[in-house]
């Protein structure tokens, strides 16, 4: 009676461990997936509610959010902000905020990983500072007359590895740093 039990238990055993095991495989989470992140996957989700700059809050337009989520899990975010508490001057250069988990190229230039706030100004320019608000990177943006249906802000992608952050018809490019 011993060995006849022992003659199904054991394979009933090989077979819930595979079982098992398989189940495992399935709930693992696939790895992340290279691409551009639209304000629904950022807004509320990824981006605060509220940012810190220059000594005050600034409310985030989670409806004007947008970033890219790199293969390997970290991310680019960006976002307009509500600057009407700040003075004139600094409300025409702080138009939104940037979050960066990695270094970036922008005009040639690199961006360390870091908050910022950024905004695309008079001249074609695009510039983004520090939380003081010094400026730590200054660049040329472009106008894309092109663009069917401008919106306040979204990421495109670009060529291998390049994006395009645009405000409007205003953009420049940016690509990851090794």
């Amino acid at each position: 009676m011993r060995n006849r039990a022992a003659g199904w238990l054991l394979p009933a055993l090989l077979l819930v461990s595979l079982n098992a095991s398989r189940a495992q495989e399935k709930q693992a989470p696939a790895p992340p997936k290279e691409g551009v992140l639209k304000a629904a996957e950022v807004g509320d989700k990824l981006f605060p509610d509220k940012v810190f700059f220059r000594g005050q809050s600034a409310t985030v337009q989670a409806r004007n959010s947008a970033g890219v989520r790199y293969a390997d899990g970290f991310v680019v975010l960006a976002a307009l902000v509500d600057a009407s508490g700040y003075s004139s001057g600094l409300k025409e250069k702080y138009q939104g905020f940037l979050i960066t988990e990695v270094p970036l190229t922008i005009g040639g230039q690199t961006l360390k990983p870091g908050q910022y706030g950024f905004g695309f100004v008079e001249g074609n320019t695009f510039v983004v500072m520090d939380v003081a608000a010094s400026d730590v990177l200054k660049t040329a943006s472009t106008k894309d007359a092109e663009i069917k249906r401008p919106v306040p802000l979204q990421v495109v992608a670009g060529q291998a590895g390049q994006y395009r952050l645009y405000k409007g018809r205003d953009y420049v490019e940016f690509a990851r740093t090794k």
